[in-house]
């Protein structure tokens, strides 16, 4: 049976928002890590598809400036991350600890 997960903080739509696309884009650029093993082929869609929700992060951060949200609150929104994976996901951007050369 898999542990139960922490339920999400409340998050205004923005912030929920925020969150997905800012996922979204971690995620294409683990798959784009030169130090990561991959083919080129899935680095290209990834490049590709990185254009779009990088546009989508704008969007969001955007859209919460225009309501009055001017603050991040860092401590909520890196709860939710956690609970999302967040941690184990934006691992895959860095340069993995490795021997040498």
């Amino acid at each position: 049976m898999l542990p139960e997960l922490p339920p999400l903080p409340a998050l205004t739509r923005a912030e929920g928002e925020l969150i997905d696309r800012y996922l979204e884009v971690v995620d294409l650029l683990g798959r784009i890590n030169p130090a990561r093993h991959g083919d080129t082929y899935r680095g290209l869609r990834a490049a590709q598809a990185l254009v779009t929700k990088a546009a989508a992060l704008r969007d969001a951060l955007t859209l919460m400036h225009q309501r009055g949200e001017s603050e991040v609150h860092a401590g909520t929104l890196a709860r939710a991350l956690r609970v999302l994976d967040g941690e184990r996901r934006t691992a895959r951007v860095t340069v993995p600890p490795g021997g040498g050369s």
